[in-house]
């Protein structure tokens, strides 16, 4: 019997990467993203419209996926976006749609497949993080409290569900050659109000995030969906997954260390005023 795996925010990235991954070793996978057509076609995809800050758009998504499958073995919740911007600027409803997308999304998903998980007597959910779940930027703050929200979660989630032969299990990236910086900048621009206090604080985070010689040596998103891949399918899951050991490491010292975190940052940010 094949196995069924769901994976939200599947037209991009990771997400991408993964249905592409999952599907070419002969899952059968079931894709949602807003822009459904540009989630993967082929084999053993099945690209579904969702848009995970919408209740009625997740339920049509996963009782689709049970009228034609009758079982669902893995949720991945990856859908995600950084809404990056000055805390005291960024528009409140803009910072309830971040959680609505990386966190909330993710928990009504895993509400409306837990019935049926249980019911199997088995099932894995793989929540993606990031090591901005345990270190941060400046104008990252609502981002960053939904990866740590997301992380919270899935432990407690984990706690309650194992003994129904389900796990909870958490990825957490680090960087990734991607577009995503960029992107999280251009929000944060888009985030500042005329004659902002923070113009100076945004362009130097921007050269920071963006710095093209960083992003080369960040892995691909090929290589972080076999991160997704084994947090899937470990016979005995852990409840941490990392790329490689530099991530695993920063975020280990970051956890252990946190005021130096800090005073790294604003160390960079005074040297970057002296600089004007």
């Amino acid at each position: 019997m094949k196995k069924i795996v769901v994976i939200t925010g599947a037209s991009n990235g990771m997400g991408e990467a993964a249905t592409k991954l999952f599907a070419k070793r002969g899952w059968v996978v079931y894709g949602g993203a807003r822009r459904v057509e540009k989630i993967p076609t082929g084999d053993n995809i099945h690209a579904l419209k969702l848009d995970v800050t919408d209740s009625e758009s997740n339920h049509v998504f996963i009782n689709k996926i049970l009228e034609e499958q009758h079982q669902i073995d893995v949720l991945i919740n990856n859908a995600g976006y950084g809404e990056f911007g000055p805390i005291e600027e960024i528009p409140l409803q803009n910072a309830k749609k971040q959680f609505d997308t990386n966190f909330f999304g993710a928990v009504e998903l895993t509400q409306l497949v837990l019935p049926i998980m249980r019911k199997q007597g088995r099932g894995r959910i793989v929540n993606i993080s990031s090591v901005g779940g345990d270190l941060y930027t400046p104008l990252g703050a609502y981002y960053h409290a939904t990866k740590a929200a997301i992380q919270q979660w899935s432990d407690v989630l984990d706690l309650e569900v194992s003994e129904f032969g389900i796990r909870s299990v958490v990825v957490q990236p680090g960087g990734t050659q991607s577009s995503w910086g960029d992107i999280a900048m251009q929000t944060a621009k888009k985030n500042l109000k005329s004659n902002s206090s923070y113009v100076d604080l945004v362009e130097n985070v921007t050269e920071m995030l963006t710095n093209n010689n960083s992003v080369s040596r960040y892995p691909t998103a090929d290589e972080l969906a076999e991160t997704f891949y084994k947090a899937a399918t470990d016979e005995r899951p852990k409840w941490r997954y990392f790329n490689s050991l530099r991530d695993r490491l920063v975020v280990r010292f970051v956890r252990s260390h946190p005021r130096i975190l800090k005073t790294g940052f604003k160390m960079f940010m005074r040297r970057e005023s002296n600089k004007k």
